[in-house]
């Protein structure tokens, strides 16, 4: 609707508000379906992270993620191959390193992302890392590393994301926690409390986000045939399927559809829960 001059002057609203009105905008109307949407996947260069973008981008989402290379990984040539890919499916693709840790860098990647992709409204909380080995090993630097990582990497991005998703009054999160949240094994102190944690996020940020129409909501998968799962022992990894009453382990398109689940309008009176995907190892 247009306004002369004359009427925009004399509105009571505009005269009383001022730029408030600019500052407050009226929620958009957000279509249903994934189509043309805007997904970001932190870590979403290798793994369980490049299935969930590549399950996104099939579903007819733009998709941005990032990555960082770890000190024992070089992640840039895989996080260039997954844009390619991506861009190959005729998926709208932005990839950026980014330190999830790192406040600034992750409030200036949700940015530019709004600004090439043309919005945002899912953001999958993949990013984390793991460093193994009994509690009183632990270094406080293997400490500090996974949790600041795993826990205050998604409250850096979900908090970057929220002004956003609360102005247009939409948008899905999904942090991924794990089965070793409830059930840890042997050497993974920090790990599970990093998980707990993230479940424990997931919970809050629920409330804080529901009355805006943000759904917050969290997986937690068992064992996931990726990169990770060759670094471990054989043995392990046979025990882990044998308690799977699926007799199986998951690959990540498993984990990576469940996450999309979440993101539907199916899934939109789910919030505030972690879902566990481990094949019914838990049950054991």
């Amino acid at each position: 609707m247009a306004f002369s001059d004359e009427e925009f002057n004399s509105s009571p609203a505009w005269e009383h508000t001022g730029e408030a009105a600019l500052e407050d905008p009226e929620p958009q109307a957000i279509a249903e379906g994934y189509r043309g949407k805007v997904a970001i996947v932190t870590g979403g260069a290798t793994g369980l992270g490049r299935a969930i973008a590549m399950e996104f981008g099939r579903r007819g989402c733009k998709v941005a993620f990032c990555y960082l290379d770890l000190p024992d990984r070089d992640v840039t040539e895989q996080a260039l191959l997954t844009e390619t890919t991506l861009s190959g499916m005729g998926v709208h693709v932005y990839a950026s390193r980014c330190d999830v840790r790192d406040r600034l860098a992750v409030e200036h990647f949700v940015n530019e992302t709004i600004a090439r992709l043309g919005g945002l409204h899912y953001l999958v909380n993949n990013a984390g890392i793991a460093v193994d080995g009994a509690l009183w090993r632990l270094s406080e630097r293997a400490w500090a590393e996974v949790l600041e990582t795993n826990v205050t990497g998604a409250f850096n991005c979900i908090r970057a994301s929220a002004q956003h998703f609360r102005a247009q009054h939409y948008g899905k999160v999904v942090s991924v926690s794990a089965h070793t949240a409830g059930r840890p094994g042997f050497g993974v102190a920090n790990y599970a409390a990093s998980k707990a944690a993230v479940e424990g996020l997931t919970r809050a940020a629920a409330v804080d986000l529901g009355s805006a129409n943000i759904n917050v909501n969290a997986v937690a998968p068992g064992f996931i045939r990726t990169e990770r799962m060759e670094l471990l022992p054989k043995d392990v990894v046979e025990r882990s399927q044998a308690k799977s009453v699926l007799g199986r382990l998951a690959d990540p398109e498993d984990i990576a559809r469940v996450i999309a689940f979440l993101c539907s309008e199916e899934a939109r009176h789910i919030t505030g829960q972690t879902l566990v995907v481990d094949g019914g190892m838990s049950l054991g």
